[in-house]
């Protein structure tokens, strides 16, 4: 028995390893590939190495007109987008699961619905939307629509969060005299956090790494694009830039990876429904 639990379990780590380089090697090259110097990225005759490694691709990049202002203006599309969405789908999870009003559940099932409709779909829609409401060319017209794209998720996912947090603390804390806002903000919000961080990743991964809003939405104001869209200018009728593409697409990746460093352990525990009695 214990030959065959061991068998298993080195089965089972290989097969967490080989999985795991599968899914790293499109990183790695990436990387690889960003310091690479021109004449080995367009070679032919590919190597997973290199032996003279380059920072030319980076200083293209960087010596991009308004670069740091596309990374800024991603950064605060993203932020926002994270802060506002947490914050909403906090309450309305909130509202949903402590009480009782009618169409409740009519409004959990549009919340679902909503997730099954793609983004292409809409974005003809939001684009006429966008341009009533004055919004093409600004930030506002990213953040709006992420914000809406995230909610479902976020509430679908808080709503178990806020549900296994048993009544008896709330009316605890009414007992001690606190109020229904006290409860939410000093109690509450603290048990729910890690569902909170849980979600604000996958709200921050996919406005950071969002193009085809940016690319519908950002005609003609350039100074209002973000980080994807900067790639553009590394893809050339005539021949593309291979080195300047990874190098910018490792620098995209950075913050997503310093973000997932300083919310890790609460990304763990909230994935795993960390709240208990």
């Amino acid at each position: 028995m214990r030959r065959r639990r061991r068998g298993r379990r080195w089965g089972a780590d290989a097969a967490a390893l080989v999985i795991a380089v599968v899914v790293a090697f499109p990183l790695y090259w990436m990387v690889l590939s960003a310091f690479k110097p021109a004449g080995e990225v367009e070679s032919t005759r590919p190597r997973p190495w290199t032996l003279a490694p380059s920072l030319d691709s980076f200083r293209r990049v960087f010596g991009q007109q308004d670069f740091g202002r596309y990374f800024v203006n991603s950064l605060v599309v993203a932020v926002s987008v994270v802060v506002v969405s947490a914050l909403i789908a906090f309450l309305a999870a909130t509202a949903v699961t402590r009480f009782r009003f009618r169409f409740r559940t009519t409004l959990l099932v549009m919340f679902l619905i909503a997730q099954m409709v793609p983004v292409e779909a809409l974005t003809i829609p939001l684009f006429f939307l966008m341009r009533d409401a004055g919004q093409l060319n600004t930030l506002g017209s990213l953040i709006l629509p992420h914000i809406a794209f995230s909610l479902p998720f976020a509430i679908w996912m808080l709503r178990g969060f806020v549900r296994a947090v048993p009544e008896a603390i709330e009316e605890a804390a009414a007992l001690d005299g606190a109020s229904r806002a006290a409860f939410l903000w000093r109690i509450l919000f603290p048990l729910v956090l890690p569902g909170l961080v849980a979600t604000s990743v996958f709200s921050f991964i996919s406005t950071w790494n969002d193009f085809l809003f940016a690319k519908s939405f950002i005609i003609s104001d350039t100074s209002q694009s973000t980080l994807p869209m900067a790639l553009l200018v590394f893809f050339k009728p005539d021949e593309n830039d291979w080195g300047g593409i990874m190098a910018a697409s490792t620098v995209m990746t950075v913050p997503v990876l310093v973000f997932f460093v300083l919310v890790q352990r609460r990304l763990v525990s909230g994935l795993g429904g960390a709240v208990k009695d």
